[in-house]
């Protein structure tokens, strides 16, 4: 396994511009697909979950032609795909979980599987919503996880579909974007919905493909009988959720740090992420496309729900380290069942650097040492976010060590070399 030496460092400051947002990337590249003409796809996110999505759709007989590295001109099939294809999805939730979904309406026969992880990670909730909708959705392994053999079903959505929804948001926004396919239909959430701004996303970009989904308070929605047309561009924003690791750093370190192409004007809910920082003492400046954080250690300990921001809280509990007293992470559910279990995983590489750390199943509290503790190796377990945010410690004057630093390719290849250039000894 390769290994990355960082820091020690003691001052970040800069500007960063954002890679695209994940989120949004994969969502418009499938909506995109299913759109009747061609759309230009701007500021897409070029790493391995766009690629595993880019691949399959091409699979299914969609022309994507790339520009450059950071734009794409999707020739729109208008919701017909390929009969039949075998698609592999690797560890990519935003790929996966909406492609059951279409295809499940699409009326041809497909396999979908992806990596050991994908293979552990739940998808019944929304096989379940798809079987009520006449599906016909196999498991080809253990029940309620992938791998899926999918086969043309007899789909009826005149009566609403429910869908669970507190264990991802992504089963919903599946469901949405795919029932366009069969006519529209209504969506009835059970439970709680977690992640919702995820959902907003997925609302958003619908509208600007066409569809206009009604809802009551994001528990009961109503796609129209429509088709998906293509706006003919469409920017994607630079992710927010990548955003927060050099936010985090300028509120530890100094700063000022700032970031380019997320802002106040951002559909993305991990740009809430400025809350945290807020809430911990930390000066935060926004524009339409921008975000400055600025601080210095030690800031104030935070007690947060933060069930609408998952992938930006992980970076809260890394900058945790650099607070006066206990932190306490709330309603965080939803990571056990990301790229790895996040509650243990950040438990145990928190408490490598000296923290007190209890965790619960959806909770942790994280009190931190005196001192942080020098020369520690950090695991990744093959998650992206575990490795980038662990980057965050370097900033205390320790040297830090992540191991299989590739793994961030997920998402944001350079990540390592962005984060460098904004940090100093």
């Amino acid at each position: 396994m390769s290994a990355l030496a960082l820091g020690p460092y003691r001052r970040a400051c800069g500007t960063v511009r954002l890679p695209g947002s994940k989120s949004i990337s994969n969502r418009a590249l499938l909506l995109a697909a299913l759109a009747d003409g061609a759309t230009e796809l701007r500021g897409l996110l070029d790493a391995e979950d766009t690629r595993l999505m880019s691949a399959a759709l091409a699979r299914l007989g969609v022309a994507i032609e790339r520009r450059d590295s950071a734009c794409a001109v999707v020739r729109g099939a208008g919701g017909r795909l390929a009969a039949h294809a075998e698609l592999f999805l690797g560890n990519a939730g935003t790929a996966f979980r909406p492609l059951t979904a279409v295809l499940a309406l699409a009326g041809g026969r497909y396999r979908l599987f992806g990596s050991a992880r994908m293979h552990e990670r739940p998808i019944g909730d929304l096989v379940d919503a798809l079987r009520a909708l006449g599906a016909d959705v196999a498991y080809l392994g253990a029940e309620g996880f992938p791998p899926l053999a999918i086969g043309p079903g007899r789909i009826d959505a005149s009566r609403p579909v429910r869908v669970r929804g507190e264990v991802s948001s992504q089963f919903l926004s599946a469901l949405l974007m795919a029932l366009p396919l069969a006519g529209g239909g209504a969506v009835e959430v059970e439970g709680e919905l977690i992640s919702r701004p995820y959902v907003e996303i997925t609302l958003a970009l619908m509208r600007r493909f066409g569809v206009e989904v009604a809802h009551e308070g994001l528990r009961r929605f109503c796609v129209p009988r429509a088709r998906y047309r293509s706006p003919g561009a469409l920017a994607v924003e630079g992710d927010a959720s990548s955003a927060s690791y050099f936010l985090a750093a300028g509120a530890v370190a100094g700063g000022p740090v700032r970031v380019e192409g997320a802002g106040r004007a951002s559909i993305q809910g991990d740009v809430r992420f400025v809350e945290v920082l807020e809430a911990m003492g930390a000066r935060v400046a926004m524009g339409e496309d921008w975000i400055e954080a600025s601080g210095a250690p030690p800031l104030a300990a935070f007690d947060l729900d933060l069930n609408h921001i998952p992938d930006a809280a992980m970076t809260a509990a890394v900058a945790a380290l650099f607070a006066r007293g206990t932190s306490t992470l709330r309603n965080i559910a939803s990571w056990r069942v990301k790229e790895t279990d996040r509650i243990a995983a950040m438990a145990t590489e928190l408490r490598k650097f000296g923290a007190t750390v209890e965790a619960g199943r959806d909770f942790l509290h994280i009190a931190p040492p005196a001192a942080l503790a020098a020369g520690v190796a950090v695991d990744t377990y093959d998650d992206h976010r575990m490795a980038m945010c662990f980057s965050l410690a370097t900033l205390a004057g320790v040297a830090v060590t992540i191991r299989d630093p590739g793994c961030v390719a997920k998402t944001f290849p350079d990540y390592f070399e962005v984060f460098a250039s904004i940090c100093r000894a």
